[in-house]
């Protein structure tokens, strides 16, 4: 063994990379009514309310008697009852029914097909709960374009699908068919059932089918089950095919592929999503002992209870443990919409042949305890001890404004280019990339690196202008160009838009830390939010720089270390690791597609396109990067920033889509390491919870400290600086320095304890979409910002009143193409910013107004000197 691999090992011991199954608990609820219980039932959920229909079974002794059929509906009121779960009756089906398929979804529980003694069924129906008359009622829906049995569904949101099973009540005429019923929409009319593509297998009775994301899109599993041949001949099935819907998926959609086969086989058990990327296959019969039941008969030991774990992302299977029994020919359905928090019901069924079951189980996810330790706490307090002593040493420099909004203009150039470069890359950055990478490909790849292409226009087009007005907020120019308004339009939509950014940052960065650390999401929120506003408050600009720098390189050593034992540990390191990717195609990065629809897909072009506009709004427009190109003495130090800043996203962006890459092969290697509980853009907290040695799980915490701090810290200064400078200074000209100073401190602190009452509440209470309509809303400004600056820069017809329709349009025009369009959210940048630009200009042209001064605030005037009607006193402090 290699000393690095011994290395590896010893590491390994230390706490770190044991392997472990998924496991359940379960409890009892109240049995059936039916002592006898039945199999093939109708079950759904409709509200709190469980409901159990129909089905068959025999009566003791099970080998003399025939198969009964049942039309008894009975309701589980599983919550909200004060003196527990009870079971009450909930009427009767049309006629005795069973072994059709039953689907949950907001309307009710779907019901379709089915048969009895002699007849198998086309009709279709709907149960619903009525809370008030404590009763079941039935609806009509279309039926079923054939009469099916023993088929399978599953539903994605209201869209009901079905894998035909037999018209009749032989597997052996059993048909490939597969239909969907999409129920969205209050009008029945369009309720028609569709036919779509048979999946490319045999035909079967007792399949499983079930809906999960992939990490793309959400499909639909078909599995297991049963085929027989004219002859009587038998096939245990253990294929699994995957179907993803076309308007689930970009372009015209996948369709079905197949997908890892079953370890065995489990026809006719239950499958039901688990979390964001499990499918939980509850039981089903291996097949074992399939054709010697009428030879065993009571002595027959049942199915085995086994359950197993389908990773739809590495297309994986997993054993599960915990299963409490295996009942056969029922439905698992899930008590509420959360496919983690919410229990799953596993009612009644088969038990071994002949034999049915009352008992009716509540299942869920074992949690797993926290392994962040001692050692990592240590490493993590360090960490931010280092970060307030670096404010506290600030602080003693700090005398002015421009001391506390420009560090002075004395931040060194590559110090200034990494606290971009970490201003940029925040704590949801820093686990997005790795998860994207990990659930699709580097399609995205490209988005990042169109930062180099815009930074030679950033640094020719855009820095004289802000270095020429010698600015402290960019939004100075927007007054010296157009007017005072405009000025505080673009100032004031920064400072909101960055509280909420400040919130969204704190809050989600805390949902991961309170799954891998011991710290709740609220105390997450308050020991990130304090310490930034405290070294913030203290040191300005200058130690947010430097703090952000060092924040960078933990960032990037965390990363990097955990990138070098995904490598360390997976077969073949580096070669083995790209081999795994390349066969499961996560190294694809370019979509060649020139169709009219293409504009709603990942195509290069647009993937080219959006990435340019992405990158040219922040550089050309956003207060948080302009500050830190006035933090530097001149010019020529402004452009190596910002250069220094664009070359450091190309090794980040591979390192992070390389970890991507690596988690994918790693989990595919360790299927069982992998938990249902975590999201699946918590993929790197998780590894860092799970595989890091102790101290070194601490750093990479520390990491995403530190991208989240990062952030959070430029907000406040930023907004800290617009409000002072464009709001204040110039309607308070008498001012005193320390007044501006003190009032840009106590506005640090107002800024960032808003942002962290935001977090929290976000944290306690339910309000997150009304949050994200109005962060839409301000959202929908950042291209129309750009758009202003772009207007001003490259024309010299356009006016006050013109930019400011060209921002309204903009934002109007972008809000309509994202609720009225499939345009791909990565163009949306490129929309926001062409439609602000072109309306700016063409009402510029079109209304009257006395034309601007523009010498020295174009590119086209730009070597003549600003009047001094444009050159307002700042009042700046001296340096």
């Amino acid at each position: 063994m290699t000393t690095w691999r011994a290395l590896v090992v010893l590491l390994l011991l230390c706490g770190c990379g044991q392997a472990w199954a998924i496991e359940l608990t379960s409890d009892t609820l109240p049995p059936l009514p039916d002592p006898l219980g039945v199999a093939g039932p109708f079950v759904g959920v409709d509200g709190d309310a469980v409901i159990v229909a129909g089905g068959a079974n025999f009566a003791p002794p099970v080998w003399e008697a025939e198969k009964a059929w049942h039309d008894a509906i009975w309701v589980l009121l599983a919550r909200g009852q004060e003196a527990g779960p009870r079971w009450i009756a909930g009427g009767q089906l049309e006629r005795p029914l069973g072994y059709g398929v039953s689907v949950s979804t907001s309307k009710g529980v779907v019901c379709a097909g089915g048969n009895d003694a002699t007849t198998a069924f086309e009709a279709a129906f709907l149960l619903t709960w009525n809370d008030q008359q404590q009763q079941v009622e039935q609806r009509p829906l279309p039926p079923l374009p054939q009469p099916s049995a023993y088929g399978s569904a599953a539903a994605i949101g209201d869209t009901v699908y079905v894998a035909a099973g037999t018209p009749s009540a032989s597997l052996a005429d059993a048909t490939p068919r597969f239909w969907s019923l999409d129920l969205s929409g209050d009008d029945a009319s369009r309720w028609v059932w569709q036919e779509l593509p048979a999946w490319p297998g045999p035909a079967r009775g007792f399949g499983i089918m079930a809906a999960q994301h992939n990490g793309e899109a959400a499909c639909v599993y078909l599995m297991s089950g049963r085929r027989e041949g004219e002859q009587g001949e038998v096939e245990l099935l253990q294929d699994v095919y995957e179907f993803c819907p076309p308007r689930h998926l970009e372009a015209a959609g996948r369709g079905w592929r197949r997908r890892a086969d079953l370890p065995r086989c489990v026809m006719a058990g239950t499958g039901v999503a688990l979390g964001q990327s499990h499918l939980l296959v509850l039981g089903g019969d291996n097949g074992s002992l399939f054709g010697k039941a009428d030879i065993l008969r009571d002595d027959h030991p049942g199915f085995p209870a086994e359950a197993l774990a389908y990773h739809t992302i590495t297309d994986t299977w997993t054993p599960v443990a915990g299963m409490p029994a295996a009942p056969v020919t029922t439905t698992a359905v899930r008590l509420g919409p959360d496919p983690l928090l919410d229990p799953i019901i596993l009612p009644t069924g088969e038990i071994r042949p002949r034999v049915r079951t009352p008992a009716v189980w509540s299942l869920r996810l074992k949690p797993e305890e926290s392994r962040f330790g001692g050692l990592d706490a240590a490493v993590l307090g360090l960490y931010l001890l280092a970060m307030v002593a670096v404010g506290g040493w600030f602080s003693l420099r700090t005398k002015n404004t421009d001391d506390f909004f420009r560090g002075g203009q004395r931040i060194p150039w590559i110090v200034a280019g990494l606290s971009i470069f970490a201003t940029m890359l925040s704590s949801i950055t820093f686990m997005a990339i790795p998860a994207k990478a990990y659930a699709t490909d580097w399609v995205y790849f490209p988005v990042n690196i169109m930062v180099v292409v815009v930074t030679p226009l950033v640094v020719g087009m855009f820095l004289p202008f802000f270095r020429k007005i010698d600015a402290t907020s960019a939004y100075e120019y927007l007054e010296k160009r157009f007017n005072r308004f405009v000025r505080l339009f673009a100032s004031g939509s920064f400072v909101l838009f960055q509280v909420g950014r400040m919130a969204v940052v704190l809050s989600l960065s805390a949902l991961a830390l309170a799954v891998i650390t011991p710290l709740s999401e609220q105390q997450s929120i308050l020991l990130m939010g304090l310490l930034s506003i405290l070294y913030c408050a203290l040191g300005g600009l200058e130690a947010v720089v430097w703090t952000d720098t060092v924040q960078s390189l933990v960032l990037l050593g965390g990363a990097v270390a955990s990138l070098a034992l995904i490598l360390m540990q997976v077969d073949g390191g580096v070669f083995g690791l790209l081999g795994v990717a390349d066969t499961h195609q996560k190294l694809h990065m370019i979509n060649i597609d020139f169709s009219p629809t293409s504009f709603s897909t990942t195509a290069i072009w647009v993937v080219v396109l959006g990435g340019l506009a992405q990158a040219l709004v922040p550089y050309s427009s956003d207060m948080a990067v302009v500050q830190r190109y006035m933090a530097v003495s001149d010019r020529a130090r402004a452009r190596r920033a910002i250069w220094t800043n664009a070359i450091a996203v190309v090794p980040a962006s591979l390192l992070f889509f390389g970890m991507g890459t690596a988690l994918f092969v790693f989990y595919a290697e360790h299927p069982e390491r992998l938990d249902p509980a975590f999201r699946t853009d918590a993929i790197f907290p998780l590894f860092i919870a799970r595989e890091l040695p102790a101290g070194l799980s601490g750093l990479v915490v520390a990491g995403i400290f530190a991208a989240a701090q990062s952030t959070i810290s430029t907000s406040m200064n930023s907004m800290s600086t617009a409000v002072v400078t464009d709001f204040v200074r110039p309607f308070a000209s008498r001012w005193q320095e320390p007044a501006y100073l003190w009032l840009g401190r106590g506005l640090t602190v107002l800024f960032g304890g808003l942002g962290v009452w935001l977090a929290l509440l976000f944290a306690s209470a339910d309000i997150k979409s009304l949050w994200d309509q109005f962060m839409t809303i301000l959202g929908l400004l950042g291209g129309s910002m750009c758009g202003l600056f772009c207007l001003g820069i490259f024309t010299t017809r356009a006016h006050a009143s013109g930019a400011m329709v060209g921002a309204i349009v903009g934002a109007a025009v972008l809000s309509a193409v994202q609720q009225f369009t499939d345009t791909h959210l990565l163009l949306y940048a490129a929309v926001g910013v062409a439609a602000s630009f072109l309306a700016g200009y063409v009402a510029s042209l079109l209304l009257p107004a006395k034309q601007p001064a523009i010498q020295g605030l174009t590119i086209y005037t730009i070597g003549e000197a600003i009047p001094e009607a444009s050159q307002e006193p700042q009042q700046r402090s001296p340096t």
